[in-house]
């Protein structure tokens, strides 16, 4: 190995001898190698670039793919946010329409509710116009046949009475018109007033129903009495006695 201080004391020159042939001369020559030093460092220098070089592109490459990457993060995020608001209109569409269905079947269940009252109601006043009708279209079969006995009772009486109502016609001075309705009759009388044998006073009988009416009189006579005869009448049916009485009042009226 060298040695520093031999070679400094070596081959300092002798001030003995200026002229004398140098050690430097003498000495044996030394190869310390620089050559393949200097090739060494100059490959170690292209390896030392080239890993420097590499190692740039490589974080060039990883900055750009990590940009790269948060873009398509943020673009995978604002997808997702833009998914997120979709769903969420979606969710909101939903639930008025939930909401909406919900009113429907609410409306639909009162409508279905008031159908449901309306069509009972309905039937309740069908049953009671049904009653109504059966119990109207009994008293019309009870009136019918109150009508019919009555007409047969009138017959067989105007049979009965037909010789009998000539003889009261001609003894009382009567006559029998009709008063403008079928189910009336008026009846007539003249030689009432002494004064004046020409006036006549006259009565209306509504014989409708089973019971007679009598419901106008002129000349107007006592109301009570006209009741009670007219009431006598219909529980006894003596006609000729009845017209017999009220020929009295009027010739009573008329003095």
């Amino acid at each position: 190995m060298f040695e520093p201080s031999l070679s400094t004391s070596t081959m300092r020159p002798s001030l003995a001898s200026a002229t004398a042939p140098s050690m430097a001369d003498t000495l044996p020559s030394i190869n310390f190698g620089f050559d393949d030093l200097r090739d060494r460092m100059a490959r170690f220098t292209d390896r030392f670039d080239d890993f420097i070089a590499k190692g740039r592109k490589r974080v060039l490459e990883e900055r750009n793919q990590f940009r790269l990457n948060v873009a398509e993060l943020q673009e995978d995020q604002r997808l997702k946010k833009k998914d997120l608001e979709i769903l969420a209109q979606k969710s909101q569409a939903h639930a008025h329409s939930l909401s909406k269905e919900a009113a429907e079947t609410a409306e639909m269940r009162a409508a279905i509710a008031s159908i449901t009252t309306q069509r009972d109601l309905r039937a309740s006043h069908r049953d009671r116009l049904r009653a109504e009708i059966a119990a109207t279209q009994k008293l019309i079969n009870q009136r019918l046949v109150a009508q019919q006995q009555h007409a047969k009772e009138m017959d067989a009486q105007a049979r009965f009475n037909e010789p009998e109502l000539g003889f009261w016609m001609d003894y009382l001075c009567l006559r029998i018109e009709g008063a403008g309705r079928d189910d009336r009759l008026k009846f007539v009388f003249d030689h009432v007033d002494e004064r004046d044998w020409e006036r006549e006073a006259w009565f209306e009988v509504d014989m409708e129903r089973r019971d007679y009416r009598v419901v106008t009189v002129r000349p107007k006579l006592d109301g009570e009495e006209m009741e009670r005869r007219v009431e006598r009448w219909n529980e006894n049916r003596d006609l000729g006695m009845f017209l017999k009485g009220i020929r009295g009042l009027f010739v009573a009226a008329m003095k």
